[in-house]
């Protein structure tokens, strides 16, 4: 075993869990998963079957993460984040054929008890404010915020806001590097 389980994790079978991964107390891993390489798993984290989770995902306490979601990798995860699979649930209707596909693309970072509805993509290097309620597709390296929530700005991949300038050009305080908005959209340079 190339990864680390503590002793009150469940792993059902044919989980497929990568090198340095650490799943903490209380955890329930569930079967078909994949999980990838030097992730954490907080306490009480749970994953459905057939969830994929890229390298170096960060899984911070009381997360759920449901049949249907995809997280590449760089992911972060908040603490008693939601994911949503089913647009119309029914507690006497089985719905179960009917998981909607969310994917959360590299780099994204979602706060503290964030709700994302299903079927929306997160881009890359977004991120979603804490206690924002996701109901459609983010962009890349976009920060929204808010019930539902909006767009307020513009991040960038180490997280910080990104100021552009009126030629369209910003750069990150802590990185510097340099980003330029094209057609709308932030492109690294």
């Amino acid at each position: 075993m190339d990864y680390f389980a503590h002793e009150t994790a469940v792993i059902d079978d044919n989980c497929k869990i990568g090198k340095d991964t650490k799943i903490w107390h209380f955890s329930h891993i569930m079967s078909n998963c994949k999980i990838g390489e030097r992730c954490n798993l907080g306490q009480n984290v749970v994953v459905s079957p057939n969830v994929v989770l890229g390298k170096n995902v960060k899984v911070q306490n009381n997360v759920s993460i449901y049949s249907g979601v995809i997280c590449e990798d760089d992911v972060f995860l908040g603490p008693s984040m939601v994911f949503t699979n089913v647009i119309n649930p029914r507690s006497a209707i089985i719905r179960r054929n009917k998981y909607l596909k969310t994917t959360v693309k590299k780099g994204a970072s979602i706060g503290a008890n964030a709700t994302i509805i299903c079927g929306n993509t997160i881009g890359e290097y977004a991120f979603i404010g804490a206690g924002a309620v996701v109901t459609k597709h983010v962009l890349p390296y976009a920060l929204v915020v808010g019930n539902p929530s909006k767009q307020i700005g513009w991040v960038s991949e180490y997280g910080h806001t990104l100021e552009f300038n009126e030629d369209g050009y910003a750069k990150c305080k802590e990185s510097k590097r340099y980003y330029k908005m094209v057609k709308g959209k932030v492109e690294r340079l």
